[in-house]
């Protein structure tokens, strides 16, 4: 068993940097902007060997209308509610201020307990509001610096107590072989190498739901999972850091990414929004399968088409949602219009699926689920080498690769699939760097239609066979 933490505060105490240090990487955007952070997250995260679960939330605003600040107040509340424990964050450099007596009132009523945690205590700069902070009357403050790892051991200290009332015991590793894979994952990411995530049952299909801004990737999760997980409203750009939501549909466990809404490259100059679309790329490159969400009044626009092009270059199976169907003023026009963009613009991975759904209303979401599904079992094909071999030799027959340079003919020997995720083979050639891009395109395509390798990323890689001589006496 294991406990869950709330991080709750009112905006820019700090409460996103203490969830990524606990978590122990870069999950939550940073920005000295206050209320970057809007969704509630949830994390696994651990402490000295303690598990535990940890949730992320919007900075408490003194508002309980249904404007923007309401919401977000009412997701931290649900987070509140959700939690065995809540670490309620103050700035020890700005001391007490009005809003954080406020909250703290609020919080003496409620049921969850409270652990009170004076945050920025690096140096002798905190020290007047750590004192001061005993005047909120929720016990004696636990100081820390979540920036610099500063008071780790005291916050664990104060976490123990609710961890043995959970039964949770002092693990003594630190992480799960599947999250230490992750991290490596993600330590790779950072440098810039390419990410292949590795094959195991038992981890949850990584599904995110990407698009521009207002096309409806939070409803569409809400209506999934049943409930207002994530926080949506009629202004653009609402989703700021991307969102996991963990699901089960049908018997199969999902992990739905909600991710910010990504406008074109020149219209990005917002140092914030900046990070989210930054955000938005790393959980592309996390995910097995990416939805692509368009307005069915607005389909496959430029900047839809850069995102489906970067799905693909990342290697992820990709499904085409088209959103708000109910509304649609010319729906003949739209899926014309879709049908043609397709063809014309991404014929790389021609015949990838697409489904019409209204996440407001729930209609067609069982057929785009079914479309992911089966995306992802192409995405992990696997085809044995002797049906390769005999499929190069046919191809070979009916329509041989050019001559070379020196007007001997290109010889294709061998061929072998690699990896799958997505589906990526190696051919030996005599002379690769000669083979021209027309042929090598005949030859993904003519290994997509054969093997019904359709509407997923296909990778072919050219090698030159090893000289058994070369080296030898």
């Amino acid at each position: 068993m294991t406990f869950t933490v709330a991080i709750i505060g009112r905006p820019n105490v700090g409460k996103s940097t203490l969830f990524n240090r606990l978590v122990g990487r870069r999950l939550a955007i940073v920005h000295d902007l206050p209320g970057v952070t809007r969704d509630r997250r949830q994390h696994a995260a651990s402490l000295a060997g303690l598990d535990f679960q940890v949730i992320d939330t919007a900075g408490l605003e003194d508002a309980t209308d249904e404007s923007l600040e309401g919401r977000m107040r009412a997701q931290t509340e649900a987070a509140l509610d959700e939690s065995d424990v809540a670490l309620f964050l103050i700035d020890a450099r700005a001391g007490v201020t009005p809003l954080d007596a406020h909250f703290a009132a609020l919080l003496r009523r409620h049921k969850t307990p409270v652990i009170l945690v004076a945050n920025k205590c690096e140096g002798k700069a905190g020290q007047p509001g750590l004192y001061e902070s005993y005047s909120l009357g929720l016990g004696d403050p636990v100081p820390i610096s979540a920036e610099h790892a500063e008071g780790m051991a005291n916050l664990f200290d104060a976490l123990i107590p609710f961890a043995r009332a959970a039964g949770t015991d002092h693990a003594s590793v630190l992480k799960a072989t599947a999250e230490a894979e992750e991290d490596a994952l993600l330590a790779d990411l950072e440098e810039g190498q390419e990410v292949v995530l590795p094959e195991r049952p038992d981890r949850p299909l990584q599904l995110a739901i990407v698009g521009r801004p207002n096309t409806g990737k939070s409803t569409l999760i809400n209506r999934l999972v049943g409930q207002d997980r994530l926080l949506v409203g009629p202004e653009a750009g609402v989703t700021r850091d991307s969102i996991e939501v963990d699901w089960e549909y049908k018997g199969r466990r999902v992990r739905l990414v909600d991710t910010a809404g990504m406008r074109r490259k020149a219209r990005v100059e917002d140092s914030l929004e900046k990070l989210s679309v930054g955000d938005t790329l790393n959980s592309i490159r996390m995910a097995e399968v990416v939805i692509l969400l368009l307005d069915a009044d607005m389909v496959l626009d430029k900047q839809d088409l850069t995102i489906a092009r970067m799905v693909i270059d990342e290697g992820r199976a990709l499904v085409i949602g088209v959103n708000k169907w109910d509304i649609a003023a010319n729906r003949e026009e739209s899926i014309q219009r879709l049908t043609d963009r397709l063809q014309t613009s991404l014929p790389q991975v021609k015949g990838v699926p697409t489904v019409t759904l209204s996440g407001l209303k729930g209609q067609g979401l069982d057929d785009l689920m079914s479309a992911v599904f089966e995306m992802h079992e192409l995405w992990n094909s696997r085809i044995p080498t002797s049906p390769l071999n005999r499929w190069l030799e046919e191809i070979l027959a009916h329509h041989p690769p050019p001559l070379s340079k020196s007007k001997r003919r290109i010889k294709l020997r061998y061929m072998t699939q690699v990896k799958s995720r997505p589906p990526t083979f190696a051919i030996f050639v005599s002379k690769p760097d000669e083979l021209p891009d027309s042929y090598m395109r005949y030859l993904v395509n003519a290994l997509r239609d054969d093997f019904g390798l359709i509407g997923v990323p296909v990778r072919i890689h050219l090698r030159k066979p090893k000289n058994p001589y070369v080296g030898e006496r």
